[in-house]
C-alpha cells in the first residue's frame, strides 16, 4: 500500500497516513495485550490485593524493557523476512534450537492449560460449568485459526484487545484515590518495600516479558509481509501495544488495591478477586472483571498454541503459517491442534493441580526468557542478517543490563515459587 501525497489537502493527507498506519499495525498491539492472559491477570490481581499501590511504579521500567525487546524482534523479522526460530537454527545449529524449543514448548503447554483454567474460572463467576464452557471454547479457538486466513485472525485478535478496556471501566467504578495512585507511580516510597515484595516483583517481570511473545511477534510481521519501509509504523505499533498493556495492567492492580487491599481481605486466585469486588464495589465491577478474565484466557488459548506452532515449525524447517492449508503445512496445524486438545482436556481432569502446572511453567519461562533475549541481541547485531539495521551501542547496553537483571532474579524466583 502506498499513500499518494500529491494534490491532497492537509486533512486528507493526515487521514491517508492514518489509514496506512492502521493497515500496518496489529502484531505489536496483539502480542503485548494478549500477553495479559490468565496468569498475567492473576499476578496483577494478587499484586494489587496484597501490596496495594506500592509496586505500581515497577510496571513502567518493565514496559520500557518490553518495548525494547519487542522492537528488536519486529525489526529483525521485517529486515530478515524470517522468524526467530528460523534464524536461531541457521546461526546456532539444530541441536541448540531443538533443546531451546523443547523446553519452550513444554512451558507453553503448561501455559495453555492455565488459559483454559482461566476460562473455567471465568465460567464459574457467571455460573457456567467448565465441562460445557471449556470444550466450546477449545473448538472455537481451533476454528478461528484453522478456518481463517491471517488477516481475519488478526482482526479477531485485535477485537480481543479492545475488550481489555473493561478493566479500565472497572477501575473507575471502584473509585480509587487517584492522588494516592499518582503518587505511588511518580514518587514511589522505596523505604516501604519488604522482602515479601521480591517474589511479586519477579512475578510482574516474568508475566510481562515472556519467551513466546518474541517468537510470535517476529512470525506475525513476517507473515503480514512487512518490509523495511514499514519499520517506523512497526515501532509505533509496538509502542502503542505495550502502552495499552501498561494502562490495562495499572487498572487491574487498581481494582484490587482500591478494594481488596483496603479492606484487608486475602485472595489466592482471579476468581476470588473478581467475587471479592462485588460487596466492595458492586456487581458490575465483578461482571466486568470476570468478562475481562474470560476474554484474556480465551484469546491467549488461541495465541499461545499458534506461537508454539510457529516456532517449532520454523526451528525444524517445516512449512508454517495461518494462510497455508493443512496439506501445505501439516506439522503447523497438527502442533496447534495438539496444544489445544492437551490444554483443554487436562483442565477437565478431576483432581489435577493446575496451580502447580502454572507455577512450573512460569519457572521455565523465567529461565528461558534471558536466553531467548541473548539470541535476539546476538542476531540483531549480526550485519549479515540485519545489514544497516543492527542495534546501536545504547540499545545493546540496556538490553544486556536487563538480561543480567533477569538472570539475577531467576534464583529468588525459583526459590519462592517452589517454597
Amino acid at each position: 500500500m502506498k499513500v499518494e501525497t500529491k494534490k491532497m489537502n492537509p486533512l486528507s493527507l493526515v487521514f491517508a497516513k492514518l489509514t496506512y498506519l492502521f493497515a500496518i499495525i496489529g502484531p505489536g498491539l496483539i502480542t503485548a495485550n494478549l500477553d495479559n492472559d490468565a496468569g498475567g491477570i492473576a499476578t496483577y490481581s494478587l499484586a494489587g490485593a496484597s501490596t496495594g499501590y506500592r509496586l505500581m511504579w515497577s510496571l513502567i521500567p518493565v514496559t520500557i524493557a518490553l518495548i525494547m525487546f519487542q522492537e528488536m524482534s519486529a525489526r529483525m523479522g521485517i529486515v530478515s523476512g524470517k522468524g526467530l526460530a528460523d534464524l536461531i537454527r541457521e546461526k546456532f545449529g539444530l541441536k541448540v534450537t531443538f533443546y531451546t524449543l523443547f523446553f519452550l514448548l513444554f512451558a507453553d503447554i503448561g501455559n495453555t492449560m492455565a488459559e483454559f483454567a482461566g476460562i473455567a474460572s471465568a465460567g464459574e463467576i457467571f455460573g457456567i460449568s467448565k465441562y460445557i464452557l471449556v470444550p466450546v471454547c477449545a473448538v472455537t479457538t481451533w476454528l478461528i485459526v484453522f478456518k481463517s486466513d491471517y488477516k481475519r485472525v488478526e482482526k479477531i485478535f485485535m477485537f480481543g484487545c479492545l475488550v481489555f478496556l473493561t478493566y479500565i471501566v472497572s477501575g473507575f467504578i471502584v473509585g480509587p484515590d487517584w492522588k494516592e495512585v499518582g503518587t505511588s507511580i511518580i514518587m514511589p516510597d522505596f523505604k516501604s518495600l519488604s522482602g515479601d515484595d521480591l517474589p511479586i516483583l519477579v512475578g510482574l517481570l516474568g508475566t510481562s516479558i515472556t519467551p513466546w511473545m518474541q517468537f510470535y511477534l517476529q512470525s506475525a510481521v513476517v507473515e503480514k509481509g512487512l518490509s523495511p519501509k514499514h519499520l517506523l509504523h512497526s515501532k509505533i505499533d509496538v509502542i502503542a501495544g505495550c502502552s495499552l498493556m501498561l494502562v490495562v495492567t495499572f487498572f487491574i492492580m487498581i481494582c484490587c488495591a482500591a478494594t481488596i487491599h483496603k479492606s484487608g481481605m486475602t485472595v489466592t486466585s482471579t476468581k476470588e478477586a473478581a467475587l471479592a469486588l462485588q460487596p466492595l464495589a458492586g456487581k458490575y465491577s465483578t461482571m466486568l472483571f470476570g468478562f475481562g478474565l474470560f476474554n484474556a484466557s480465551f484469546f491467549a488459548a488461541a495465541l499461545l498454541p499458534l506461537a508454539g506452532s510457529y516456532y517449532i515449525c520454523q526451528g525444524m524447517g517445516w512449512e508454517s503459517g495461518v494462510d497455508k492449508t493443512f496439506k501445505e503445512a501439516p506439522h503447523f496445524f497438527t502442533i496447534f491442534t495438539s496444544m489445544i486438545v492437551i490444554g483443554s482436556v487436562m483442565t477437565l481432569i478431576p483432581g489435577i493441580d493446575l496451580f502447580k502446572i502454572l507455577i512450573y511453567s512460569q519457572i521455565l519461562n523465567g529461565l528461558l526468557i534471558p536466553i531467548v533475549i541473548l539470541f535476539i541481541i546476538d542476531l540483531c547485531n549480526d550485519p549479515d542478517i540485519m545489514g544497516e539495521y543492527t542495534n546501536g551501542p545504547i540499545m545493546n547496553f540496556f538490553a544486556y543490563l536487563m538480561v543480567a537483571l533477569m538472570f539475577g532474579l531467576n534464583i529468588p524466583a525459583i526459590y519462592y515459587s517452589i517454597n
